[in-house]
């Protein structure tokens, strides 16, 4: 027979060796495993100021060192098929990407073929930083502005123009923000649309190195977990609104900078089955992606991202 205390002690164990086993449980679950990560980056020599073995590979060296993430490979515009083959592509659930001189060299075919795997769900996209430029981005964002276009004028009775930039051009202030929509009739009763294509780009910027405040405007956000209300990049370049691009579903990130300027700094946008995060904090002369926070936030998306397709 058991004594009032032994039995008390031995519910006690039990109980907490139940209490271990969910946590046990919990603790498998907390990550999901396996999520594939492709980091490209353009590779520049600049970078070697800040990244000696360049911001792709910091980046890969870093979400290596995290449970439940695979990091497939750091690729570059110079690899074979500039690192973006269907073979390479086939193994990457969140593609994380930084470009800024040489988004041009990067074929529009391989963007597209990108865009079409995020519509796929076979993938989600991170936009660093100048990747606001890359085929990919724009690709996507383009992509987003025909969908919105056919949401805003439904109808079978609609034709449609879609306007390319000529080229990537830098507008003023005072210029139109695109996407932009002209919308007529014509004489039979037709309706017809002229969009001018995202831009995706802002009238001004500056590389002083000066501060910015990073502010968390949605911290229920799972890329914003962990992230405080706001913080500092100690040395940065600068962006100003307006940014040209699609309204986004959320906007979890504001910056700002004390010489002036603000910025949508972290912006989500559903393609398809896909998504799609643009990250603005970096300049390849500051070591931002080796800072707490923005590799914090980078984390939060890739694990988000990558198990919601």
């Amino acid at each position: 027979m058991f004594s009032k205390l032994g039995c008390t002690s031995l519910k006690y164990m039990i109980r907490s060796a139940g209490l271990l086993a969910l946590l046990s449980i919990s603790a498998i679950n907390v990550f999901p495993q396996n999520i594939r990560v492709i980091v490209w980056d353009e590779r520049q020599p600049a970078q070697k100021t800040a990244y000696p073995d360049f911001i792709g590979n910091q980046i890969a060296a870093h979400l290596r060192t995290l449970p439940g993430i695979t990091v497939v490979k750091s690729a570059g515009l110079d690899d074979p098929e500039h690192g973006l083959g269907g073979d390479t592509l086939d193994q990457c659930d969140v593609l994380i990407w930084w470009g800024h001189i040489r988004s041009a060299e990067v074929p529009v075919e391989a963007g597209r073929a990108i865009v079409q795997r995020i519509k796929e769900g076979k993938l989600s996209l991170i936009a660093l930083h100048a990747s606001h430029w890359s085929v990919p981005f724009m690709e996507a964002m383009n992509e987003v502005t025909r969908i919105e276009a056919t949401r805003r004028y439904p109808g079978t009775n609609v034709k449609f123009e879609f306007i390319p930039p000529p080229g990537r051009i830098v507008p003023t202030y005072d210029s139109l923000v695109t996407p932009a929509y002209y919308a007529f009739r014509e004489s039979k009763g037709e309706q017809r649309v002229r969009v001018d294509l995202p831009l995706c780009v802002f009238p001004s910027y500056r590389v002083d190195g000066k501060p910015s405040t990073v502010i968390t405007l949605r911290p229920e956000h799972p890329i914003a977990k962990g992230i405080p209300a706001r913080f500092t990049i100690t040395a940065t370049e600068a962006y100003d609104e307006p940014f040209h691009v699609p309204a986004p579903d959320e906007v979890i990130f504001r910056e700002t900078w004390s010489a002036g300027g603000w910025f949508r700094s972290g912006m989500v946008w559903s393609l398809g089955k896909g998504k799609i995060f643009y990250f603005r904090p970096g300049h390849e002369l500051y070591p931002i992606y080796t800072q707490e926070m923005p590799l914090k936030i980078l984390e939060n998306a890739v694990r988000w991202m990558g198990t919601t397709n």
